[in-house]
């Protein structure tokens, strides 16, 4: 087992390993004073992992309750929570009581909102189950839920007290979710790590998992030295974004049916590249993304795409932030008002 320690606002530990799941009782009880623990997961991950969980919960002297709510980008809206701040109140959670997120980023991004948010914040452990949850939305203190109008526009910043990433539970990714991850594995390649993207680029989704034990702890170290340097994202964890500004855009476009998060991202990056960079950078950047079955494109019109932009959290007043990485293992902020954002991309005004 491999300690990765985040020194932010508060100090936690992520615990990197095989076979972790068991003993999440065991490294929570580490961390927290709570007699109760509220398992929060998705109907999925609840058949694969639910009761391993509870019981390690329970044996390590919780009273364990759990919430179960449908799975996917859908359920991350006020409905969902409501309905969890309903399920804490129903069964008296109190602020010395503590939440666990079981899942992907969905719940974990839902429920680290809820512990936020619920009694004015309550402690919460992440055990993030999907390759995207492991190597980003879990470390970091950022939670939130989706609107209508955009992505992740109601959110707290609240760092969980601790982060349990065990690598067994990649095994049970179908391809499509293993692909999703690798899209925030290849951002974090082109924005800090050449010597990562330059694995990335000898392995295809169909060998990748031979080298995720080196993977996983080197996307999570990267993530937490951003954020030491900005936990709340006003400066350098901008970068983290790369990818996301049209990626986030393409997602609302297609009504988060179409495209997963990671498979966005990577069209958003690739897009931005082409737009931005050489066109040796960018022949280099979509054969990675292809070999990890990732678009590189996206056939909606970029004209209709980039007035989505605007909705996005990185817009600041008439101008819109986005990442550009000139050189591998590099990222730049860049700002520009966003008509002539809108121009640039798409040949329109906004």
């Amino acid at each position: 087992m491999k300690t990765i320690t985040v020194h932010a606002s508060q100090t936690y530990p992520i615990w990197i390993g095989r076979g972790l799941l068991g003993q999440c009782g065991t490294y929570l009880k580490q961390q927290t004073k709570a007699q109760t623990a509220a398992v929060i997961t998705d109907d999925h991950v609840d058949r694969y992992y639910g009761d391993i969980v509870t019981k390690s919960l329970e044996e390590n002297g919780f009273r364990t309750i759990k919430f179960v709510f449908p799975h996917g980008e859908a359920s991350k809206c006020s409905k969902t929570l409501n309905q969890i701040y309903d399920f804490l109140c129903e069964n008296n959670i109190t602020r010395t009581d503590c939440l666990v997120a079981l899942g992907g980023g969905v719940v974990g991004d839902i429920t680290g909102f809820a512990a936020a948010t619920y009694l004015r914040g309550l402690d919460y452990l992440q055990i993030p189950t999907s390759l995207l949850a492991q190597v980003d939305s879990s470390v970091g203190g950022k939670t939130a839920i989706d609107l209508t109008g955009g992505k992740n526009l109601v959110g707290a910043f609240k760092q969980p007290v601790a982060v349990l990433c065990d690598l067994d539970t990649l095994h049970t990714l179908p391809q499509l979710f293993l692909a999703d991850g690798m899209g925030e594995v290849i951002k974090y390649g082109m924005i800090r790590d050449e010597k990562l993207f330059t694995l990335l680029e000898q392995h295809t989704l169909e060998t990748i998992s031979e080298v995720m034990d080196e993977i996983v702890p080197t996307c999570i170290d990267i993530k937490r030295d951003v954020v030491e340097h900005d936990e709340f994202d006003t400066g350098e964890r901008m970068i983290l974004n790369f990818g996301h500004t049209l990626g986030h855009a393409v997602e609302s476009y297609y009504h988060y049916e179409t495209y997963t998060h990671g498979s966005a991202v990577a069209a958003g990056m690739c897009m931005m590249t082409k737009a931005t960079c050489t066109p040796e950078l960018y022949v280099r950047l979509c054969d990675c993304v292809k070999a990890y079955d990732l678009p590189t494109e996206v056939d909606a019109p970029v004209a209709e795409l980039v007035p989505l932009c605007g909705n996005d959290k990185k817009r600041a007043s008439a101008s819109l932030r986005f990442i550009v990485c000139e050189t591998i293992g590099r990222a730049e902020i860049r700002s520009m008002p966003f008509t002539e954002f809108a121009a640039w991309m798409g040949g329109v005004d906004a």
